[in-house]
């Protein structure tokens, strides 16, 4: 059988098994499937170099489906060839095509939509929000050059979908690094979700925007396997964009209406789906095929190890000085932000793993430190935040470790890609820096305040595996930072940690010892005790003093991480009148929530809380701003005798 009546054959026989398998579950997208059948056999049965019995060999080329909704196609691909499914090696087992039944049932690895956490090894991230697959494979191929890995990353992408901004924002980052490695497959089928795409998503307008990206560009039709090869295989010294017109429902009459998005074939009607796609066979002049391929994917050639050294924790003031902060210190007075920078530099040095990402604010974040000793490590993204977040994504699942840094209130614009990366289980560590009101003088439109209470709400969810979805640190001082870096890098999974602007004194010995959702009693008082993270805690210090001017003693315990442990705080409270003042440089949900929620299984403590119940605007400094939303250290003084009266 030639190459093209082979790709035909399949294509039809992996398009019943699409048909069946969305029938039996009652839902999914048949007919978005149907139209990358072709691509997806040309790409998995003789392009794409990959082990079907090994889909983690690090030295695979890789399949992005950002047209996520379309995953059956790959379902009903990878089952003829026999993939493996299953959370690790260990645990694996070969998809068989009767398996394709159970799409979408809670114990199935077959997801509705990619998601290799839940046993599906052959996708690196989890997709189906449209717009990140690009993205996820820049982040794919920077790792794989840094890892000096021969590969290629394939991304199928819809046409409606190309509208996103992230999609630009990828094949911008990809053209700027030449990161020819990558080919982007536009499927062209020309409809949407609830009608056709517009004139701008045509395969003109997708091939000449591409073109002036900086692509190679080839359209070609998407159905003809000859050209499907062609294209896919030319040599190129540029990134290639493939504009590949199908038909949405191709072979398979029923489905390829506009209103036909999403909606699987009725069970009364499947019969006469599947005869009309055993009709193309005679169409195209081919017979039914063998299960599996014509000869097995190409395997590629081992990776080479990691070269990984001892990971050995440098001490704190030596990791300062050697980011060159010694006159910091010497004063006495350091920024979280800064010892972040620090930190980040430290573990460049300890672990190849360590990569950083930033938005064009390097010199604010102190990234800027591990950019200059380990450039080849460090990925400029410039502005454009959800881009760089999946792309961290796409590192992740190579091996790397990111940390992806940018102003919190920056980060908020990407957390559909946060999300997804939590759905991936990505071990990426995000770190928003110039958070909470006490940025001052630049205003609300650059300070993070719902970032705290978003954050909290994932440490609080299981992830499948006994961990949280998201580990979050706020750090009070330079010390707090500096070792709640280490806790990100060490943790498995994601993490998030909240870093200030203004310099503020040391609280903490160098050697203190931090851990994941602990807590640190800075004060002991009985009249009430005062909890709170970061920024916030020398703004209570300085209330605390205050009251005890009039002998009025509070406790002031830092609370610096999620999911807090409350155990230990609801202790102190309970010693102290059973009062908890929660004080906080953002918006409701965060610490006091957590508390409060803590407090109310309890029964005994009650839970009173200060965030930023107004909107803040600039003001020239931060005792200025703190004043303005009421927050100061008087504020607080005045709460806790209310409180107390």
């Amino acid at each position: 059988m030639s190459f093209e009546s082979f790709v035909n054959a399949k294509a039809v026989s992996l398009g019943k098994e699409v048909v069946k398998m969305t029938t039996a579950s009652g839902s999914g997208h048949p007919s978005s499937a149907l139209s990358i059948m072709h691509c997806v056999v040309a790409l998995m049965y003789d392009v794409m170099r990959w082990d079907p019995a090994d889909p983690w060999n690090p030295a695979s080329d890789r399949l992005v489906l950002s047209e996520g909704h379309a995953v059956p196609a790959i379902y009903a691909a990878y089952a003829d060839l026999g993939g493996v499914v299953g959370k690790s090696p260990a645990n694996s087992r070969r998809l068989t095509l009767a398996d394709l039944a159970s799409l979408r049932e809670a114990d199935s690895p077959l997801d509705g939509h990619p998601n290799p956490a839940e046993g599906f090894p052959f996708f690196d991230a989890a997709t189906g929000s449209l717009g990140q697959g690009l993205s996820v494979a820049a982040g794919l191929a920077v790792a794989a050059r840094l890892r000096k890995v021969d590969r290629r990353i394939f991304v199928l992408i819809g046409d409606g979908e190309s509208r996103e901004g992230q999609v630009w924002e990828g094949m911008d980052l990809i053209a700027e690094r030449g990161l020819h490695e990558v080919c982007a497959i536009f499927n062209c089928n020309g409809q949407g979700q609830a009608d056709y795409v517009s004139p701008q998503q045509s395969a003109e307008r997708i091939a000449a925007k591409a073109e002036a990206f900086g692509w190679n560009t080839r359209v070609i039709d998407g159905h003809d396997p000859a050209a499907i090869r062609r294209a896919l295989t030319e040599k190129s010294d540029r990134p290639v964009a493939i504009i590949a017109r199908t038909q949405k429902g191709w072979g398979c009459e029923a489905l390829k209406d506009k209103s036909n998005h999403g909606k699987p074939v009725a069970a009364r009607e499947l019969d006469a789906a599947l005869a009309q796609l055993d009709g193309v066979y005679a169409r195209l002049g081919v017979s039914p095929p063998a299960a599996g391929p014509a000869a097995p994917p190409q395997k590629p050639a081992p990776a080479a190890p990691w070269n990984r050294s001892e990971i050995r924790p440098v001490d704190f003031r030596t990791a300062l000085s050697r980011a060159g902060l010694e006159s910091a210190l010497a004063k006495n007075a350091v920024a979280t932000r800064r010892a972040y920078g620090a930190a980040l530099l430290a573990l460049g040095d300890a672990d190849p793993r360590i990569v950083a990402l930033d938005g064009d604010v390097r010199n604010s974040t102190f990234a800027d430190v591990f950019a200059a000793k380990f450039p080849d490590r460090f990925v400029e993204c410039k502005i454009a935040e959800q881009n760089m977040v999946s792309a961290a994504a796409g590192m992740a699942a190579a091996g790397f470790v990111p940390f992806v840094s940018s102003f919190a209130k920056f980060l908020s614009r990407a957390y559909d890609q946060v999300e997804m990366a939590q759905i991936t289980r990505a071990n990426i560590k995000l770190v928003g820096s110039h958070s909470g009101v006490t940025l001052a003088a630049d205003g609300p439109s650059q300070m993070s305040l719902h970032d705290v209470a978003y954050f909290r709400s994932a440490a609080a969810t299981d992830d499948g595996r006994g961990r949280p979805v998201c580990v979050s640190f706020h750090p009070s001082d330079a010390v707090a930072a500096y070792h709640c870096t280490w806790l990100m890098a060490a943790h498995e999974g994601m993490c998030y940690m909240r870093t200030h602007r203004p310099e503020v004194p040391l609280l903490y010995p160098p050697d203190t010892k931090f851990e994941i959702g602990g807590a640190h009693i800075l004060a002991e008082g009985d009249a009430l005790t005062i909890v709170s993270a970061g920024y916030m805690v020398h703004e209570c210090r300085r209330a605390i003093d205050e009251l005890a001017k009039t002998g009025i003693r509070c406790g002031l315990i830092d609370a610096y991480s999620f999911p807090l442990k409350p155990g230990p705080v609801l202790n102190v409270a309970a010693r102290s009148n059973r009062r908890i003042l929660c004080v906080e440089d953002n918006y409701l949900g965060g610490l006091a929530g957590a508390l409060a929620e803590a407090a109310a299984e309890q029964g005994e403590i009650r839970v009173h809380a200060m965030t930023c119940r107004r909107l803040p605007k600039s003001a020239k400094t931060t005792d200025a701003i703190l004043a303005y939303v009421g927050l100061s250290a008087s504020d607080i003084a005045a709460k806790v005798r209310s409180i107390l009266k």
